[in-house]
């Protein structure tokens, strides 16, 4: 969560609020809005509570226009009633709420399944609050594995994990917190993530493990996991390390299954030991779950685990959070009923027909270059062409932005600093109609941004929508 500071300088004049908020009098029960920095002196009717901060959230951006977010931004109105209905279980307390525990290690079975497990049954997981925290979970038992493994050496020798330069910032956050050295692969040329045997060289007897992406954020690109293991296979043979690869799935975990069955990424491969997911990216559900799922028990230590009373019994949990809603499990539950696995491929097949359409459209204007074409993920990256020097892609997110579509400009890391690209995120409820439109505004504004002297924008890093 971002750090908020206090307020820099006294409450300002309270703002004039409609009189007719008032419920019973409109002249006398409110004319004045509270202070924003301070707790009001006295209680506010809910009505008016409500109206004050429904006001103010008229100004954020429109969640359906955000083509920056890998997050789901529509649920059919049945699965929010259901999440109403769950809003106040908290998920901690499976002794209290054991259908929603249930539910919990349904979801657990199913995505085992879903990923090939060669023992389903064996596979141990649970639900979080996101990827993030399910790959600091799986960054955690990688290296309590690796110190189990070389606990005559531990602490003295500093363990890593490999990983490419395109990871989420997630993984740039666990290895601080839990000081591991992060080993990043840097993109080259037309390579836009991690490179295989580039990868297999930066490891040594103090790696926990490597990531591999599977869908990078960046533009939309599968990793090769499969030849990322065939590699470390070979590293094995020459050297005798044995490297596990954690598959951070956040976004292609979600859609591989069902539009890429024949590409091998998961658990069919036996160095894949862990694998995670965001529930509320392509899972389909609302911000607030992710999954994260181990082989076998073997590859979660014991120690990791903690046990609480479930129905007179032993319930084993693995989380950084304690208390959180069960709203988002039940809504994935829901999710995995409604739509089954031909629910699912047609959602996420629509979408990549969106992205792959709505891509070629946008090279045919003649002042782009695609950089990916949302084949894999349902997500491209494109910048400005060569012949385009009167603005940039910093400049076509700033005035897309006047129409309400949010879309992300940013700079690739090393080594393509020199890169910069716009990016689409195609979700479900990103319909046809709105592809439509939001072509309809880059194409008006084309013409437009060609009749500038230069590109506007000074500062890149300061200008950078980019978000994961």
């Amino acid at each position: 969560m971002p750090l908020h500071k206090g307020p820099e300088k006294p409450d300002e004049r309270p703002m004039s609020v409609n009189p007719f908020f008032g419920d019973a009098n409109p002249l006398g029960d409110m004319t004045e809005a509270p202070p924003k920095h301070r707790l009001p002196d006295r209680p506010l009717t809910p009505t008016i509570a409500y109206q004050l901060v429904h006001d103010e959230l008229m100004l954020d951006g429109n969640a359906r226009l955000n083509l920056a977010t890998f997050v789901t931004t529509w649920m059919e109105p049945q699965a929010g009633v259901l999440m109403a209905e769950c809003l106040d279980k908290n998920m901690i307390d499976k002794d209290e709420y054991p259908r929603t525990a249930e539910l919990e290690r349904r979801c657990v079975a199913m995505l085992a399944d879903l990923w090939n497990a060669p023992d389903p049954g064996a596979v141990v997981g649970c639900s979080t609050t996101g990827s993030s925290e399910a790959c600091m979970l799986a960054g955690m038992a990688l290296k309590r594995r690796w110190t189990q493994r070389n606990a005559d050496r531990y602490p003295g020798a500093r363990p890593n994990l490999v990983m490419g330069v395109n990871v989420q910032v997630c993984w740039e956050k666990f290895c601080n917190f839990w000081e591991v050295e992060a080993r990043q692969v840097p993109m080259e040329g037309d390579r836009f993530h991690l490179d295989p045997q580039a990868a297999a060289e930066l490891c040594d007897e103090n790696t926990i493990g490597v990531v591999g992406i599977l869908g990078s954020t960046f533009d939309g690109s599968y990793e090769p996991i499969a030849d990322l293991c065939a590699a470390l296979d070979r590293l094995q043979e020459r050297t005798g390390l044995d490297i596990p690869v954690h598959v951070d799935g956040a976004s292609g975990g979600m859609i591989a299954p069902f539009l890429d069955p024949d590409l091998v990424w998961d658990f069919r491969l036996p160095r894949v030991s862990s694998i995670n997911t965001s529930g509320h990216k392509y899972g389909l559900v609302y911000p607030g779950v992710g999954w994260a799922l181990w082989r076998s028990s073997a590859e979660l230590p014991e120690e990791l685990v903690f046990r609480v009373n479930y129905l007179g019994g032993d319930m084993p949990t693995f989380a950084l959070n304690f208390s959180r809603p069960g709203a988002q499990v039940a809504a994935q539950y829901y999710t995995f009923l409604r739509l089954g696995r031909e629910g699912y491929r047609a959602v996420q097949q629509t979408t990549r027909d969106l992205a792959r359409g709505l891509a070629e459209r946008i090279e045919a204007l003649e002042d782009f270059r695609l950089i990916t074409r949302g084949d894999q993920l349902p997500v491209f990256a494109f910048t400005t062409a060569p012949h385009v020097s009167a603005y940039d892609v910093f400049d076509v997110s700033r005035r897309m932005r006047e129409n309400g579509w949010l879309v992300p400009a940013y700079t690739f890391p090393a080594n393509r600093e020199d890169l910069s690209v716009l990016r689409v995120v195609c979700r479900n409820g990103f319909s046809a109609d709105l592809a439509d439109l939001f072509l309809e505004d880059l194409g008006r504004l084309v013409p437009q941004l060609r009749r500038q002297p230069h590109p506007w924008t000074r500062d890149k890093q300061a200008a950078t929508g980019f978000h994961h």
